[in-house]
C-alpha cells in the first residue's frame, strides 16, 4: 500500500517537472543555458588567452 502511494507521488513529480521542463516559457531560457559553453568558448578565443 505504502509503495503504491509513493510510486503514485513520484510519477505526479515526474509528470510536474516534464511539464515544467516542456512549457513555451522556459523555452528561451532553455535555448539561452544551452548557448553558454559556445559563448565561453568565443569570448576565450576572442581574447588570445588560449593562444600558445
Amino acid at each position: 500500500m505504502v509503495s503504491g502511494i509513493v510510486t503514485a507521488i513520484l510519477l505526479v513529480v515526474f509528470l510536474g517537472g516534464w511539464a515544467w521542463a516542456w512549457s513555451p516559457r522556459r523555452h528561451r531560457d532553455f535555448e539561452e543555458a544551452a548557448q553558454l559553453p559556445l559563448d565561453e568558448d568565443m569570448r576565450v578565443e576572442g581574447t588570445g588567452e588560449n593562444e600558445r
